[in-house]
């Protein structure tokens, strides 16, 4: 049976081909120069044991190959030359460590020029940097490579006397590089769909579970065993189950409460399938069903993700989304008696920041907080399709601020994922329950059935 973790020739090769074709132009646009996109090394967890390894968002992007050890350098002048420096075929290595395919099967796999062992890296690299017009380099990103990349230059500007020169500038190939992920071809789009689904069917695995008394930790097992066993290989960021008080801290994660009768749980959780990252979160009653002040907040801040949702159009400002999202959220804080004053005046002062303290959006994508500027000469920039945010605003009220006891420790945040497109806005996560009625009629069906 094939591996379905393992890329095929076909996956790797139209794709990413693409992409380096792309940058070549972009490159060539700004004079030319050598390009060099290392993969990220692995990192030792603790004796003898590493991190799970994640490649480099950039080098994927580029490449599709997720083994370590690889650089890529792509040679763009008249022409463009591009090679692939990766592990050699290791017999023995690969029976303690796994497969690798070896810089042959490589260049095949990935579609470049040529390939070698990263062995010979350090060796050649003042060779490709002679008399190239610019270094295109992602400086202080790891300083262990930085300094072979120096030791590079070091090389060429020693054998000046022979008409050979370093390259002159400098410049972050990430800027180029971040400008293009910030739009989403098809085949990314199509693994974000599916990132999206398997993320989907988490949550409502979740949903179904909850029962008063549960710790937290035993719904993101739920939300782990779902991702996993629908090929996702990672989560996309440490998931966040957070019920009661612990709603109420933007970045908990240590999971480790007991769930009561009478609270919110609220789970932002995502999985990363094949790079891609989904980041879904939704809040839902422990019991079952949703009451009194906890129930007010909550369709406040649903609210307040439609007016976001709706305004998640071609040409819209990046803010727009936010912008509609405080409007209905302050316009609440005053009804509900969390805030006084006019809707202006809040605004102005931005006194609702107690209760909303974070932005709407943020980009997604290879990074679950994606690559790619929010303003272009200081404005903020405008949608466009092929773009994917989230859309995830909140209310953390908590009893230490001076408010009702009705909605001490109600913390809810409700997020999903839109692709902008030519007429409007896809949203990937909708099948994630969030109206009120569709949460307790899903909860209330898996209690039935046990």
């Amino acid at each position: 049976m094939n591996n379905p973790t393992r890329p095929t020739a076909i996956t790797l090769l139209a794709p990413h081909s693409a992409r380096r074709t792309r940058l070549a132009e972009r490159v060539g646009c700004c004079g030319g120069g050598v390009v060099i996109v290392p993969t990220a090394p692995e990192r030792m967890r603790n004796r003898d044991n590493d991190h799970p390894y994640r490649f480099d968002s950039y080098f994927h992007y580029l490449t599709g190959f997720t083994e370590p050890g690889a650089v890529l350098v792509m040679l763009v002048g008249e022409s463009t030359r591009s090679i692939l420096f990766c592990l050699p075929k290791n017999l023995e290595r690969e029976t303690w460590d796994g497969f690798r395919h070896g810089p042959e099967a490589a260049c095949t796999l990935v579609g470049v020029d040529e390939a070698y062992s990263i062995d010979e890296f350090d060796q050649r690299l003042p060779e490709l940097l002679g008399n190239q017009n610019a270094l295109w380099y992602a400086l202080a990103e790891d300083k262990e490579f930085d300094d072979r990349i120096f030791a590079g230059l070091n090389t060429v500007r020693a054998n000046a006397r022979s008409g050979v020169r370093a390259p002159a500038d400098i410049r972050n190939v990430h800027t180029l590089l971040d400008e293009m992920r910030l739009f989403k071809d098809a085949h990314e789009l199509d693994i974000m769909r599916r990132s999206a689904a398997i993320n989907t069917g988490a949550h409502r695995r979740a949903m179904r579970a909850t029962r008063p008394g549960m710790f937290e930790y035993e719904i993101e097992a739920e939300l782990l065993h779902e991702f996993r066993r629908h090929g996702s290989q990672s989560v996309a960021y440490n998931s966040i189950v957070a019920s009661g008080p612990n709603a109420c801290v933007l970045h908990y994660n240590a999971n480790s409460r007991q769930m009561q009768e009478g609270e919110l749980l609220l789970i932002d959780a995502g999985c990363e399938l094949d790079g891609y990252a989904s980041d879904i979160t939704r809040t839902f009653p422990i019991g079952g069903r949703f009451s009194g002040g906890a129930k007010a907040v909550y369709e406040l801040v649903l609210a307040s993700q439609d007016a976001a949702i709706a305004a998640c159009q071609p040409n819209a400002s990046f803010s727009a989304p936010h912008d509609a999202a405080v409007k209905v959220l302050v316009q609440g804080m005053l009804d509900l008696g969390l805030l006084q004053g006019s809707l202006d005046s809040v605004l102005e002062s931005g006194s609702f920041r107690r209760f909303y303290m974070h932005r709407t959006s943020h980009w997604l994508g290879l990074d679950v907080h994606d690559a790619g500027e929010y303003k272009v000469n200081n404005l903020w920039r405008p949608l466009r399709p092929g773009m994917v945010l989230t859309i995830e605003p909140g209310c953390y009220i908590r009893a230490a601020d001076d408010v009702p006891e009705a909605f001490w420790n109600v913390g809810v945040r409700i997020e999903d994922n839109i692709l902008i497109t030519n007429d409007g806005h896809e949203n990937l996560t909708a099948a994630v329950p969030s109206k009120v009625a569709e949460i307790e009629a899903l909860m209330a069906e898996a209690r039935e059935h046990g």
